[in-house]
């Protein structure tokens, strides 16, 4: 095992720029995933990770070795791809084997390195089988599989699990992490998913247009995102945003919304009388107030069976609410949801910064 340490890395294709000097410490033992909306520039940085991408500019170190400029072989890596590139033509044993085979391994210790991985991913009946009989999430467990035999410093996955349906996605997603949690092997994990973000690694980095906007624990982004990007990035449903305008009057602090709604400011921010804002509210952190709070016109209810999810609308602003009781709005029906304020959080509204005190 081994830390990965990515010291103001660049790439650019041609003239354009698509990494705009990343700094990522990445510990030992740790699963650290880089999260973000297409384009970003996640893959891109893991490839790099690999050896498949040149580095235009920066240093990447696995471990104590800079491997900047060495193949993707030597690098001691592997790398758990999102279409699976298992070998058609082989079986589940052989397509385990093979990277062992290139090596010049033994068969003996071929043998005992395919067993013990087939034993911890539960592959033991399939070993004879060939690609085109497996399920897309065994086909996913024989790809982890020949990622394991090599018994790397680093595991790299892009974005294994795009190709699952949902239910399988989430089965896939404990897999993983039990498999981490047994082998404690260094991983990076590529994803446009914040679900899997969050229940998947002890640290996430956000990325933006080939930029980090935030690392951090999954509590940490998700109880003190760093911008309005990040609070509206991680969690699900997205957190509510509504502008207004910072008042203060001595220690007294309020928001004043567009329609002239007063809502107390949350403890601990900064900003100054006057600043244009964006309010920031879980729709989990909503409950429902005979008056006053936030008027919202109900729009759609989606009842889940464990909550019930109201999507509606202030002031042409869409804004959603999720309450563990059951309800049963008539739409065009006006609520009055009540923040806690908490748990609510104010951005600037020019440069999309968190306002702390």
């Amino acid at each position: 095992m081994a830390s990965v340490t990515i010291q103001a890395v660049k790439k650019n294709f041609g003239e354009v720029p698509v990494l705009h000097g990343v700094d990522i410490d990445i510990p030992d033992g740790s699963f650290t995933v880089l999260v973000g909306p297409s384009g970003c520039g996640k893959s891109t940085l893991l490839r790099m990770i690999a050896g498949l991408e040149q580095i235009s500019g920066g240093e990447i170190r696995i471990g104590d070795k800079r491997v900047n400029d060495l193949p993707p072989k030597a690098r001691d890596i592997a790398m758990v791809f999102q279409n699976y590139a298992l070998y058609p033509h082989m079986t589940v044993r052989e397509n385990m084997a093979f990277s062992l085979e290139l090596a010049k391994q033994d068969k003996g210790t071929i043998e005992s390195k395919v067993a013990r991985a087939a034993e911890i991913l539960g592959l033991g009946a399939l070993m004879e089988r060939y690609p085109r009989q497996l399920s897309g999430g065994q086909r996913q467990r024989v790809a982890m599989g020949r990622a394991i035999v090599r018994d790397p410093q680093v595991f790299l996955f892009d974005e294994p699990l795009s190709n699952l349906d949902a239910k399988l996605r989430v089965a896939m997603r404990s897999e993983i992490k039990e498999l981490h949690q047994r082998l404690k092997t260094t991983s990076i994990y590529v994803t446009h998913d914040q679900i899997e973000a969050m229940t998947m690694g002890d640290k996430i980095v956000v990325m933006r247009d080939g930029r980090i906007e935030q690392t951090g624990s999954p509590l940490d982004l998700y109880d003190h995102p760093a911008n309005q990007f990040v609070a509206g990035f991680i969690g699900s449903p997205a957190m509510n945003f509504l502008p207004g305008t910072l008042r203060r009057a001595g220690a007294a602090a309020y928001i004043e919304l567009s329609d002239r709604t007063h809502l107390d400011a949350p403890p601990r921010i900064g900003g100054i009388d006057g600043q244009p804002i964006i309010f920031g509210t879980r729709p989990e952190h909503l409950t429902l107030a005979d008056g006053g709070g936030i008027p919202a016109r109900v729009v759609v209810m989606e009842p889940t069976g464990m909550d019930t999810f109201v999507a509606c609308r202030h002031e042409g602003v869409d804004l959603s609410a999720v309450f563990r009781e059951r309800h049963d709005f008539t739409p065009g029906t006006t609520l009055h949801l009540l923040p806690d304020l908490q748990r609510a959080h104010l951005f600037d509204a020019g440069t999309g910064q968190r306002l702390a005190a």
